[in-house]
């Protein structure tokens, strides 16, 4: 269960921005290009589609089918069944588009503001990439002079092909991403399309640490630690190692001088639930002691709540508690404890409250939590009758 930290994060309107341009395609809908390209199946079973004869032709798809996409034959002289393919030339592109004439036939569609039209053509790019390191190399090719939205929609298809874990597909994809003379919210992109690799050796995981504790990285350097993240996740989940990843995350939520690139640096690992070694509990708390922003404080005290010395755990949070002022990384520490240590924490918890008494109602409700026999924290957290009593959920940082 992923217990809120106490603020709205780092999300901010700058953040989104490299989103927009490096991955717009990533987040359309994902059979999009099937619901367009729906013709085709009925097609092969001898059932074309039709175009609607008084509709002039055109450039770029305005509009849908006007029934849910179905196999099934259509209800005969019933319009409400009809299949509609909006643009005449749909079963063209499907048929003779290559990747050398992929860019010209696309550029009419890329100028048609609907994210179904550019999910087409993200799943169309990505079929012809295929696993083939020339064509993924030649769509690369076309990163660095496109338009924002070409980028997305080639970097989106490029992320999601089989071509992109060849290495050295993948090698040119990071060197890019490294290229100083590529402006940041380009990097930021390419960046991102590397985060479906399955693992990182350690000369690139060190390549992406560097980027993201460099002071001038700046969207390029939160996308790497975003990266970095991610495919700790995935090689976690395959050889349940993240020993690497970590070491180069704390790196980062120490080192950067960008605050949203620490927290995320601090608070990535929290998704695959590691339980900290010694000396990753002592980085942590060096974290929480130094960390200017109280969201990165936060951050530090629930991995801090995964480790399994409880006792120690309950130690850091009993020093922290006196040297922080702030009432929310203050909350955070307090109902931190309790998940690091369930009922065994309950004297730290109440020392907590006798320091500020704004916690006496909240120890008062841990208390008699467990005092009915719950002692699951998920459990104990879905209980409380507010899980934000300090409005710490929504404060700016």
């Amino acid at each position: 269960m992923n217990v809120p930290m106490g603020s709205a994060g780092p999300d901010s309107g700058r953040r989104l921005r490299w989103l927009a341009v490096g991955l717009a395609a990533m987040v359309l809908l994902a059979g999009a290009g099937r619901l367009l390209r729906g013709g085709r199946g009925r097609a092969a079973r001898g059932t074309r589609p039709a175009v609607r004869a008084s509709e002039p032709a055109r450039a770029e798809l305005t509009a849908t089918a006007s029934s849910p996409a179905t196999d099934e034959p259509s209800a005969a002289g019933d319009p409400r069944f009809e299949p509609v393919t909006c643009w005449r030339d749909l079963d063209r592109f499907n048929e003779e588009v290559t990747i050398e004439t992929f860019r010209s036939w696309a550029a009419a569609l890329l100028a048609a503001p609907d994210d179904h039209v550019l999910g087409y053509l993200k799943e169309r790019l990505g079929e012809l990439i295929g696993a083939d390191p020339g064509r993924a190399t030649a769509v690369l090719g076309w990163v660095r002079d496109a338009t924002p939205k070409e980028a997305g929609v080639f970097l989106s298809a490029l992320r999601g092909s089989e071509a992109v874990h060849l290495p050295q597909v993948a090698a040119r994809l990071r060197a890019l991403s490294l290229d100083a003379s590529i402006p940041l919210e380009r990097r930021a992109g390419l960046l991102s399309a590397l985060d479906t690799q399955r693992r990182f050796e350690p000369a690139a995981l060190g390549q992406l640490a560097d980027l993201a504790r460099d002071a001038g990285s700046g969207e390029a350097g939160w996308a790497a630690t975003r990266t970095i993240g991610r495919v700790m996740e995935t090689d976690f989940k395959r050889t349940g190692s993240f020993a690497p990843y970590l070491d180069k995350l704390l790196a980062i939520g120490s080192e950067s001088r960008d605050d949203d690139t620490r927290y995320l640096a601090v608070s990535l690992p929290m998704h695959t639930d590691p339980i900290l070694d010694a000396q990753a509990i002592e980085r942590y708390a060096r974290i929480l002691g130094t960390e200017g922003s109280a969201n990165g404080r936060d951050a530090a005290a629930h991995m801090l709540s995964l480790s399994q010395d409880k006792a120690k755990v309950l130690q850091i949070f009993a020093a922290a508690f006196k040297a922080d002022a702030d009432v929310c990384a203050r909350w955070a520490l307090f109902r931190f404890a309790a998940r690091a240590a369930g009922q065994d924490a309950l004297p730290v918890m109440a020392d907590m409250a006798a320091a500020d008494p704004r916690f006496q109602p909240d120890y008062q409700i841990f208390e008699q939590i467990y005092a009915s026999g719950v002692v699951d924290f998920e459990r104990v957290w879905l209980a409380l009758p507010s899980q934000d009593p300090h409005d710490c959920l929504h404060r700016p940082d």
